[in-house]
């Protein structure tokens, strides 16, 4: 490898890295790349693609979050939101990370830190009271009122993403007459294997569903749409359908909060941690690589212990 390019001439051995040394699949090269080719406009723009990596500074981290900062979506023309800033700004770490792994002179990486924005870190979850609302909102014993009522007892049991979600099969789950909860393994991010598992709840949901199931389609959750079934195609909802789906019932439910697939993985987190389950479990329940990432949620029990401790132990009993 050549050590003495110009900066932007190091994106395709640093996504041989990302793929041979840190297994990174090709969707998260692809995003990789993505971002990274912001940094690269932005250097061009500023008259700098001849830049080296020992000649970056702090000073050109600075100017480049300056114009992230400022700078507006061409679709939405508006400005990149803080966590949108930082996938931008981890990808440049990153690239930092790179150089360091190959000896190449270049900037510390802990010099590019990321925008922090309190707004982006507080969790929405649903209280146990709105998750029952919600729940049971999918009414009748119609196909689409099976289909809906296992789709949201599975998010909330499984705290799957709403894209593992869409992706199960019917092969995936061996649901016997007898069987009161059942699991099964899902690729996550990073084409990562983790076991997810499944209430009895949502169990009794998805057998009342698939038993009323005419179809050969593999897929576990398909729509019914007008003429759907007249194509060879699977039917497989996709990850839109399924936020629709959701947002339909928070609706019906009356829920205050706009909550989404997401909304609902973050409540089986928060109701994990509630119920004592140590931090290391939820990490592997979830399915993040990093700790760091899992920890988000003890800011809401946190907040509830808080709470609790003011109710309780004010110091009027003194």
């Amino acid at each position: 490898m050549d050590k003495n390019k110009v900066l932007i001439n190091y994106l395709i051995d640093f996504l041989d890295f990302l793929e041979i040394e840190k297994g990174l699949s090709s969707k998260t090269q692809e995003n990789y790349t993505r971002f990274l080719r912001k940094f690269f406009t932005w250097l061009k723009e500023t008259k700098q693609d001849k830049i080296k990596p020992a000649a970056l500074t702090p000073e050109h981290i600075w100017q480049y979050k300056v114009y992230l900062s400022r700078h507006a979506d061409p679709k939405t023309k508006k400005t990149l939101k803080k966590t949108t800033q930082n996938y931008y700004l981890i990808a440049l770490r990153s690239l930092l990370e790179f150089f360091v792994e190959k000896d190449i002179p270049s900037l510390p990486p802990s010099k590019v830190k990321l925008a922090k924005d309190k707004a982006d870190k507080e969790i929405k979850f649903l209280t146990l009271n709105q998750l029952s609302r919600l729940l049971e909102a999918p009414a009748g014993n119609n196909i689409i009122g099976l289909r809906d009522r296992a789709l949201l007892e599975t998010l909330f049991s499984t705290g799957l993403r709403v894209a593992e979600l869409a992706a199960l099969n019917c092969d995936q789950l061996r649901i016997k007459e007898d069987t009161q909860d059942i699991e099964t393994a899902v690729i996550g991010k990073g084409s990562k294997i983790r076991t997810v598992y499944f209430s009895v709840r949502a169990v009794k949901a998805l057998r009342a569903y698939l038993n009323e199931r005419k179809d050969f389609d593999n897929a576990l959750f398909i729509n019914y749409r007008r003429g759907s079934a007249k194509t060879n195609v699977s039917r497989r909802l996709t990850v839109k359908s399924i936020e629709d789906i959701v947002k339909k019932y928070v609706i019906m439910a009356g829920l205050p909060v706009m909550a989404t697939p997401h909304t609902l993985r973050h409540s089986f987190a928060t109701d994990l941690l509630n119920q004592g389950v140590d931090l290391r479990t939820v990490q592997e329940f979830l399915g993040h690589s990093n700790i760091a990432t899992t920890q988000i949620y003890t800011h809401v029990t946190n907040k509830q212990l808080r709470d609790i401790h003011r109710k309780v132990h004010d110091g009027r009993k003194l």
